[in-house]
C-alpha cells in the first residue's frame, strides 16, 4: 500500500490559499476516481482507492500544517507503510508557479509540514511532489504570499496542473519517476512560462530598437540645427 498525503491547513479560511495546494491535489484525485465521503481517522480525512494495481490510502490531515506529521505517522504506523511508499504533495515557493518536481528523501527546506513529518516518522526517506507556487521576491512577503489566495490568472494553471498530476500517478506509484516527470512537465503553466519568456524577449527587443531610433532622430535634429545656424 502507498500513502499519498496532501498538505494544507484545515478550514474555510485557508482552503483557497497557495499553501493548500496539497489539499487541492488530493481533492482532484478524489474527484477523478469518484470516491465517496471520507473516513475521519488518524487525525485527518482518508479515502481508499487502487491506482495501477496498487492499493492507495489518500490522507488530508485535519491538524494545522506544522503538525501534519501526527496524522502521517498514525496512518503509516497502522498500515505498516514504510517511508519509501509515502508520497507528500506540497507547495514549494522555490519553484516557479505551476512547476512540479519530484524528490525522494532530503531535508525540509524550511517547510514546516515536511519538518513535522520527518520528526514523527524519524526518517526523511519519503517522496515529495513539490508543486511550485512561486516566490514573492522578498523574505518579508513569504508569509502573506503562501497564506494568500491564488489569483484569477493562477487558477487557470491550477486546474490543468492538478489534472496532469492526477493522471500521472500510475507512473509515480509504480516507481517510474522519469515517466511521471515527463507527463507532468507539459501542462498549461509550463507552456505559459515559455510564452511569457518569449514576450519578455520581444519587449526587450522593442525597447532596444526604440532607443536606437530615438538616438538617430536626435542626431538628425542636431545636424539640421547646425545647418540652420550656418
Amino acid at each position: 500500500m502507498h500513502l499519498i498525503v496532501g498538505l494544507g491547513n484545515p478550514g474555510k479560511k485557508y482552503e483557497k490559499n497557495r499553501h493548500n495546494i496539497g489539499f487541492m491535489a488530493i481533492e482532484n484525485i478524489v474527484q477523478k476516481h469518484g470516491l465517496s465521503s471520507p473516513r475521519s481517522r488518524f487525525q485527518g480525512e482518508t479515502f481508499e482507492t487502487v491506482i495501477d494495481g496498487n492499493k492507495i490510502l489518500l490522507l488530508k490531515p485535519s491538524t494545522f500544517m506544522n503538525e501534519s506529521g501526527k496524522a502521517v505517522y498514525q496512518a503509516a504506523n497502522f498500515y505498516k507503510i514504510p517511508p519509501e511508499k509515502i508520497i507528500i504533495l506540497h507547495d514549494e515557493i522555490d519553484l516557479i508557479a505551476g512547476k512540479i518536481k519530484l524528490k525522494r528523501g532530503g531535508g525540509s527546506a524550511g517547510h514546516n509540514g515536511l519538518r513535522s513529518i520527518h520528526d514523527h516518522l524519524g526518517s526523511s526517506d519519503f517522496i515529495r511532489v513539490r508543486i511550485g507556487i512561486g516566490h514573492p521576491g522578498t523574505k518579508e512577503k513569504v508569509n502573506s504570499h503562501v497564506l494568500g489566495n491564488f489569483s484569477a490568472d493562477e487558477k487557470q494553471w491550477i486546474e490543468a496542473k492538478l489534472k496532469s498530476l492526477t493522471q500521472s500517478l500510475p507512473s509515480l506509484v509504480s516507481g517510474n519517476d522519469g515517466d511521471f516527470m515527463s507527463q507532468v512537465s507539459g501542462s498549461y503553466r509550463d507552456k505559459s512560462n515559455k510564452n511569457e519568456a518569449l514576450n519578455s524577449s520581444d519587449q526587450a527587443k522593442v525597447k532596444v530598437e526604440s532607443k536606437q531610433k530615438s538616438s538617430l532622430m536626435n542626431a538628425f535634429i542636431k545636424a539640421l540645427s547646425k545647418k540652420a545656424k550656418k
